[in-house]
């Protein structure tokens, strides 16, 4: 125990200890500051430190849900800061909101409790409350998890069905003079909420730090030696004078806002943010706080790299490497050749035209440099897509398909980024939606964004016909320069979220991508730049339409590998029933008439077609298209990988078949939810492995109406080695001596009651006694499979089967 001053940090905690936090979110358009009451007095003695005892329980039974903006109430509990910060009545995730809301960013859009008090979040730190004539210190953690403690659950059972959980639950955020009434309203709704609860050692722990003052101290992570001096090199580097430099920075910063950047010559590393500050390097850190990353600062910043000191919770971890060699490249690719920056007004740099298009705006920067930029990283940035600044899945992947491959066009001969005269017709026609936010001019906003994007779709195909008149060759697709594995991705998509890996993986998808650099980059400012997680409805409804064009584009730009008689019927393949007519009003006609330069049989279908397009692609990539997926894609009986163990093959057959069936042929796999974890135990090591459940789609061209344009007897299941998905909705943890049996039980099950029953033997229920456990294994198999990939992951989705 160590003597700890009564003016130490100190969180107001909240008796939100676990996934899913009992708030109420208010529907309004701003934030109120609250009286707050006093801050109950300190022990003088502290039986726990914060980050060695606390912490730890937080991270292992909190942070799965309250890790980033889908953190009920608002409540963090990945760091001190987060505590210290409170909670808050307005919801972050809000589609139908007619105004938008203040931003409310951990670190970014106040620095101190009494901003955030100012900004309507309360304290939930223990504080004195009236009692009669007395002061009484009350906490509402304390009062939660006491609640939690007398509504313990059946082990391993179903939760009652009129107990909401799931992303889409509306929770509740009393206060403490509103807990009463809530207890009386909610009594099974203490914490931890609908799940195991808290062992007694750390509910003793945490019962302790509370009734001591709930203490938090300062985060003492710091840089080592040789991370300091780097992030020194890279603040001198991206705060240098000269027009071109300050250009060139700013394109990366825009770019690089969301990574979590690590120095790749450190075995473990720390993770940094880049930010703009108003503080030179070697002075603290004061953020620049604008509402999106490409909008004018009020006045002289710098570039800066700031330490992460909150746990790492996979949602939001998209890494990106720094070193001297990268350095030197940047220095190369973007600065080599002589370009000149234009004069202009400084406030049109950031103005809405300047953030609608990118394309102008970083213009003088070469377009070629730009394109490898982003290929130099393709996986990162597509990660940017899926995860980007919203934490909770994005809402565009409403108009995605459930699987998907993506190729890239080859930087040597994309038509953009080598002829100027094309370049400088087509970039005004390049912007993007949603920069207006007004519900009067939606309307009119989005059939000009439409119209625009439609024109230069045509003007491309022009262009490309004339160029290369003899059709596309498996050459225009960029190989990776023979060693870059993001040459070929792979996209799954969970219904409200997705997950990206490099190579093609699973078995062959209904559509595939091919992206150019000004559908790449389009994506990323549309997504990811000029997304605003706090917008309203106008602009959510944009991004998401516009969207809609952007995954049209990808999908018709691979068309043109096909022979061209076989162009529409795919594409009509794709646009079944109300799609057929979205085909007709809002996209232009696709070209049918351009050869292609790749070799087909005569008379071959559109599936063979597809099949045959592949066989060239992976013979032409095959230095990068990384090792061969043995289960979704075993052509003969027994695919396995050189060097697997025993049981790994073992465990890939046992799996396979539930790879090659169908909806049609094993009705189980329509019951599955989106990703499903299984463990499998044996002696001597475990072994991993994601169900992935891809819904077949009539087409994918609306974002709404998804249930009835869904195929469940075409759905397919990928088997897939690892983790693959950030928000689990189901797990399995199966002996490998009991493997075939579950996998037999699993695939001999044909609705909820049959599969209840595989569920109760091997299922991981929220219940289960070991459920945190097994949850927590399966983020430190990622840490041991995928060290610098690995974080906590979400259970806001974890379904109650």
């Amino acid at each position: 125990m160590s003597p700890i001053s009564t003016t130490r940090r100190r969180w107001y905690g909240v008796g939100a200890i676990c996934c899913a936090a009992t708030f109420v979110l208010l529907a309004c358009s701003g934030i109120t500051p609250r009286e707050q009451p006093l801050p109950a007095p300190v022990a003088v003695v502290q039986t726990y430190h914060y980050a060695k005892d606390i912490q730890p329980i937080f991270d292992t039974k909190c942070a799965a849900c309250h890790g980033c903006f889908d953190a009920p109430c608002q409540l963090k509990l990945t760091s001190a800061d987060g505590v210290e910060r409170g909670a808050s009545k307005l919801a972050v995730y809000d589609g139908t909101r007619l105004e938008r809301i203040p931003t409310t960013r951990l670190g970014i859009d106040a620095l101190n409790v009494g901003e955030w008090r100012q900004k309507g979040f309360y304290s939930v730190q223990p504080v004195l409350q009236t009692e009669g004539k007395n002061q009484v210190a009350s906490s509402l953690l304390q009062r939660a998890l006491a609640m939690g403690r007398e509504n313990s659950w059946p082990p391993n059972q179903r939760l009652p069905e009129d107990l909401q959980l799931g992303f889409a639950r509306v929770n509740q955020c009393p206060t403490l003079d509103e807990y009463d009434s809530f207890a009386k309203k909610h009594p099974r709704e203490g914490m931890p909420l609908a799940v195991t609860g808290l062992t007694a050692p750390e509910y003793q722990t945490l019962s302790t730090w509370i009734s001591q003052g709930a203490v938090v101290e300062p985060n003492e992570v710091q840089p080592s030696a040789a991370e300091a001096e780097q992030i020194t090199q890279w603040e001198n580097w991206l705060n240098r004078e000269g027009d071109r430099e300050q250009l060139v920075a700013r394109y990366l910063y825009e770019h690089l806002f969301t990574a979590h950047l690590h120095f790749t010559s450190e075995k473990t590393p720390h993770f940094y943010e880049l930010l703009r500050s108003r503080t030179p390097s070697g002075e603290p850190i004061v953020p620049v706080a604008t509402r999106l990353p490409n909008q004018a600062p009020d006045g002289p910043f710098h570039y800066r790299l700031r330490i992460l000191t909150e746990s790492i919770v996979q949602k939001n971890h998209i890494t990106y490497g720094l070193d001297a060699r990268r350095m030197a490249h940047f220095q190369d690719l973007f600065l080599k050749d002589a370009w000149t920056v234009p004069p202009k007004p400084e406030h049109e740099k950031h103005d809405k035209e300047a953030r609608a298009n990118p394309f102008l705006t970083f213009d003088p920067i070469p377009a070629k440099a730009r394109y490898q930029f982003m290929l130099d990283e393709a996986q990162f940035f597509v990660r940017t897509f899926i995860r980007g600044p919203v934490c909770a899945g994005q809402s565009a992947t409403d108009v995605i398909r459930d699987q998907f491959w993506v190729s890239f066009e080859d930087p040597s001969r994309e038509l953009y980024v080598n002829d100027a005269a094309y370049r400088n017709k087509v970039s005004p026609l390049l912007d993007v939606a949603g920069q207006d936010s007004s519900l009067i001019k939606a309307g009119t906003e989005w059939a000009s964004y439409r119209n625009q994007r439609n024109d230069y779709v045509r003007l491309r195909q022009e262009a490309y016909a004339k160029k290369m008149p003899k059709g596309a060759s498996i050459s225009d697709i960029w190989d990776g320069d023979g060693t870059n594995r993001d040459a070929l991705l792979t996209i799954f998509r969970h219904h409200d979220n997705a997950f990206v890996k490099n190579g093609l993986i699973g078995a062959m998808p209904e559509t595939l991508w091919v992206m150019d650099y000004p559908l790449f980059e389009r994506t990323f400012y549309e997504l990811v730049v000029n997304f605003d997680v706090f917008g309203n409805v106008s602009h959510q409804l944009q991004t998401r339409l516009y969207f809609d064009l952007i995954r049209n584009d990808g999908e018709t730009d691979f068309l043109r590998f096909l022979p061209p008689k076989l162009r529409n019927p795919l594409l009509h393949q794709w646009y079944q029933d109300g799609g057929r007519v979205k085909l007709f009003t809002t996209y232009p006609d696709i070209d049918d008439k351009r050869p292609t330069q790749l070799k087909f049989k005569p008379g071959i279908d559109v599936d063979a077609a597809k099949a045959a397009y592949v066989d060239q692609l992976l013979k032409a990539l095959r230095k990068v298209k990384g090792p061969d997926d043995v289960i979704n894609r075993c052509a003969r009986g027994d695919c396995k990988l050189p060097d697997s163990s025993a049981m790994t093959q073992a465990a890939n057959r046992a799996l396979r078949p539930l790879a090659q069936a169908t909806g049609k042929t094993l009705p189980v796999l329509t019951l599955l939810p989106e990703v499903v974890l299984l463990r499998i135990r044996g002696d001597k090591q475990r072994l991993v492995y994601s169900l992935i459940h891809n819904r077949a789609h009539s087409n994918v061209a609306f974002i709404m109406g998804e249930d009835g344009r869904l195929q469940p007897e075409r759905d397919t299941v990928s088997v897939m080695p690892g983790v693959f998905g950030n928000y689990p909705n189901f797990a399995f943890d199966v002996p490998m001596a009991e493997l075939d049996s579950f996998v037999a039980a699993l695939s001999a099950a044909t609705d909820k009651a049959s599969l209840e029953k595989v569920v109760d033997q091997w299922g991981l229920r929220r219940t289960h006694p070991d459920f945190w456990a097994v949850f927590n294994d399966f983020s430190q198999y990622q840490r041991e499979t995928e060290p610098l990939e690995a974080g906590i992951l979400d259970m806001n989705r974890f379904e109650n089967l």
